[in-house]
């Protein structure tokens, strides 16, 4: 059975009332528009009001246009009027640019909306229209609303693209500053960053960290750091400068926001030195990506000195090893590293062989043994304090290269 089409009560209202109704309703247009500013006014006291060139409110010209723009073409039938979208992009915009959400804007329209019903349904009842086809222009209004905001929220959203971009752009000139080698004299150099952090809002801190971040192998969400927190993801390893890294609860927080990442924080250093704190987090990441620190979240370069101090410098370390530890290769590979084991214990306690075995878990004559074996090896360089300081170094570099394996008896 075909469907009815049911027709509107609008449609039923004569056509010349209809007409007579729009121009009655257009020439209250001019008043309400001022009753709806008005009110406006009263409710939201703090809004600002944006003048145009003639001095007039823009709000005050949107809101008319707006209520003009519905009732002349109420004789075109209910589905006719559609939104200006200019004006009202305009405000979103606005909204953007002034830091605030959208919450404030769509109260106000259906503020309007609610005082435009109740002056056009008082208008309505003098004319004698009947109240199924008043009921009709009612909903109509209210979709006519949901088209004002929807443009408000249009011009906001670009607005708000714009906005981020160009703080990102002008973060971004603050990181490159802030993270390069300067050639400024010291009082151009504070100067120019005061004024590049005051263009984002950054609150200028007496010292920072800088994290350096790995992708991880599956897109994911950016860090969730809030604004005070310089974040840039354009980078291959993201980067950022994390104010006061040591305030009470910060790393909690940074630990928080970086579920799912993986990185190294730099230490804490005076703010002008933040190139610094990213050359220990970018050493600090390349050692973890060779699987010589552990990964799995935002490490702190702090709790991996010695790490970072003897392994980056892998061809001064390893001519020192070839050139300290080569009495060694005269050993078997098993009995070389056992003696290896056993001097760097011995060097590391200054101890004598019952504390070097507890240490290594042998037997006290095993270390006696082999104590003998190595003052037979290095000879008088054994006693020597510059000699026994470059032995260590280099045989903490193989501990932590995981040269050793575990002690055993022997």
């Amino acid at each position: 059975m075909p469907a009815t089409t049911v027709r509107s009560a609008w449609q039923d209202v004569p056509q010349l009332r209809v007409r007579q109704f729009a121009e009655r309703a257009l020439a209250e247009v001019p008043g309400l528009a001022e009753d709806i500013l008005s009110e406006i006014k009263r409710e939201y006291p703090e809004l600002p009001l944006v003048l145009d060139e003639s001095g007039e409110p823009l709000a005050l010209i949107g809101i008319r246009r707006a209520l003009e723009h519905f009732v002349e073409h109420l004789d075109k039938g209910l589905d006719a009027p559609r939104v200006p979208p200019q004006v009202f992009q305009e405000f979103g915009r606005g909204e953007a640019l002034q830091g605030r959400s959208l919450d404030s804007l769509q109260a106000i329209y259906r503020l309007g909306i609610r005082m435009s019903w109740r002056r056009l349904a008082d208008l309505g009842t003098r004319m004698e229209i009947p109240a199924p086809a008043m009921h009709e222009i009612g909903d109509a209004g209210f979709q006519f609303l949901d088209g004002l905001v929807a443009e408000s929220v249009r011009g906001y959203a670009e607005a708000a693209a714009r906005r981020a971009g160009e703080r990102l752009r002008l973060q971004r000139r603050l990181l490159d500053l802030l993270l390069s080698e300067h050639h400024r004299a010291p009082g151009d150099l504070t100067e120019l960053l005061a004024d590049r952090a005051a263009r984002i809002g950054w609150t200028v801190p007496r010292t920072v960290g800088v994290a350096v971040l790995v992708r991880p192998a599956r897109s994911a969400v950016p860090p969730a750091v809030s604004d005070e927190v310089l974040l840039d993801m354009d980078y291959d390893q993201p980067r950022m400068v994390v104010p006061e890294p040591d305030e009470a609860g910060r790393a909690e927080l940074l630990r928080r926001a970086t579920a799912g990442w993986t990185g190294a924080m730099g230490p804490q250093v005076p703010l002008m030195e933040a190139a610094k704190s990213l050359y220990w987090a970018q050493a600090a990441v390349g050692l973890m990506e060779r699987g010589l620190l552990p990964s799995g979240g935002l490490l702190q370069c702090t709790e991996h000195t010695e790490a970072l101090v003897l392994l980056p410098p892998q061809e001064l370390i390893g001519d020192l090893a070839r050139r300290r530890l080569a009495p060694l290769l005269s050993c078997g590979p098993t009995h070389g590293r056992r003696l290896a084991e056993t001097l760097l214990a011995w060097l590391e306690t200054r101890g004598g062989a019952p504390e070097v075995a507890s240490r290594l878990g042998v037997h006290p004559q095993t270390v006696r043994y082999r104590l003998r074996q190595i003052r037979e090896l290095w000879g008088a360089d054994i006693d020597d304090p510059d000699s026994r300081f470059e032995l260590e170094l280099a045989l903490r570099t193989m501990r932590l290269k995981g040269e050793f394996g575990p002690a055993r008896q022997g």
